[in-house]
């Protein structure tokens, strides 16, 4: 028997993607301010160079932070809502699988 999600439930799952989206909109402005630095230390120190340069910088920043931060949120969603708990793992253990007497 599959156990039910708490997701599964409208008022938790809009609680969850209510925080999911806070956290995102907190890691958005967390990514515009250090692309704005990154940007402004790239020009100070190098000068103006191409402008494919800069926004090369601030597309790699913006898509790594974005990124990362997104499935990080995804997993502490999945996390905190207890939705990994849900899932049944009928998979055997690794002491089951591996036993010394098998290498004979």
């Amino acid at each position: 028997m599959v156990n039910k999600s708490p997701l599964d439930d409208p008022q938790n799952a809009a609680h969850a993607w209510a925080r999911y989206r806070r956290i995102m909109k907190i890691l958005m402005s967390f990514t515009v301010a250090t692309v704005l630095i990154a940007v402004g230390l790239l020009y100070a120190y190098n000068g103006a160079i191409s402008v494919h340069f800069y926004i090369a910088a601030a597309l790699g920043i913006s898509f790594t932070m974005l990124l990362g931060g997104g499935l990080m949120g995804l997993a502490f969603l999945s996390n905190g809502t207890g939705h990994d708990e849900a899932v049944d793992n009928r998979l055997p253990d690794a002491d089951e699988l591996w036993s010394p007497k098998d290498e004979d």
